[in-house]
């Protein structure tokens, strides 16, 4: 597939604070190089992120730091049993002195809001998340709060532990644009954790860490998005990889269109990162497991035969031809 050899975009400077951004990343968290990729383009493409790892990979980390470099509001938000959608939106309170309802934003009310933990709390308040995480509006009693921009939702869940947690509902699931598993380190970059901090050389800290990018330039980047040139035959390729989730033997229930539209913006997004302003097919591959694996559910004689939804999604991502 040829492109112009001219640039539509400049994209000289962002590029440049990209590679700052995952430098400064790299000196707090070893490794996860992708996942880092895809973190700054879900925030890029307009779209909340669920981070799935065992405790103790860097999952808040990673979330606090890339808040902290683009300069961004930073909340978080414990999920536990007891959490009631208030403590999570807020509440409207009676002023004595002015005899009217004040509205108290809740932590909610953030640029990037980390929900830890998010399988533990009842689905009432996960049900809170509904509109905020589609509309970027929360609405009490009768009374519209829209959110500020930029806003990402990224919520962690730990895919071991499972007593005292509730399943996420798949109409919660379908709003987050990616689901980003974080393994464990390779070898060597446990090798390197452990250098990090037997040697102590100055470990970087969070209080050090100087933002690389503004908040308007990343709204001003995410306006640049829909200028990304993505080809004819790339956008067939995307649709024919999420209709083969709903005509798979071994899926019980595909994709929605929401998550084609969710592939589409964030193979821009990447492209973005890579510091193209086209769409390559290995930018759909490479967003494809992230965008699709939460948002399918297996045949039960898929799953009693072992298959996960990743290997399904990796198998239906193959048998798509290639475009050309």
């Amino acid at each position: 597939m040829e492109q112009t050899t001219a640039p539509r975009l400049d994209l000289a400077q962002f590029s440049a604070q990209v590679r700052q951004i995952k430098e400064e990343i790299a000196r707090v968290v070893v490794g996860h190089n992708q996942v880092v990729d895809l973190l700054i383009a879900a925030i890029l493409a307009d779209g909340h992120v669920l981070l799935e790892g065992v405790p103790g990979v860097a999952k808040t980390l990673l979330a606090r730091l890339t808040a902290r470099l683009i300069d961004a509001r930073f909340s978080r938000i414990q999920f536990t049993p007891d959490l009631m959608p208030s403590d999570v939106l807020g509440t409207t309170v009676f002023n004595m002195k002015t005899s009217e309802f004040d509205f108290h934003e809740g932590p909610i009310f953030a640029n990037m809001v980390l929900v830890d933990e998010i399988n533990r709390a009842p689905a009432k308040t996960q049900s809170a998340l509904f509109e905020v995480m589609e509309e970027r509006q929360v609405s009490i009693d009768g009374i519209t709060h829209h959110m500020a921009e930029p806003y990402t939702i990224i919520a962690t869940q730990n895919p071991v532990e499972q007593e005292g947690t509730y399943k996420l509902p798949e109409a919660q699931l379908d709003r987050f644009m990616f689901k980003i598993v974080m393994g464990y380190p390779t070898l060597e970059e446990e090798k390197t954790i452990l250098q990090r901090h037997q040697s102590n050389a100055r470990l970087a800290k969070l209080e050090d860490i100087k933002p690389i990018m503004s908040k308007e330039s990343l709204l001003a980047l995410r306006d640049t998005l829909g200028a990304v040139v993505i080809d004819d035959s790339l956008l067939g390729y995307i649709a024919q990889i999420v209709h083969q989730t709903r005509t798979s033997k071994a899926v019980l229930l595909g994709a929605s269109p929401r998550a084609a539209v969710a592939m589409l913006q964030a193979s821009k997004a990447i492209a973005l990162i890579n510091g193209r302003d086209f769409v390559t097919p290995d930018d759909v591959k490479m967003v494809a497991p992230a965008v699709l694996d939460h948002r399918i559910i297996i045949a039960a004689e898929a799953e009693m035969q072992g298959y996960t939804a990743s290997k399904i999604v990796a198998t239906l991502v193959n048998n798509v031809e290639v475009p050309k």
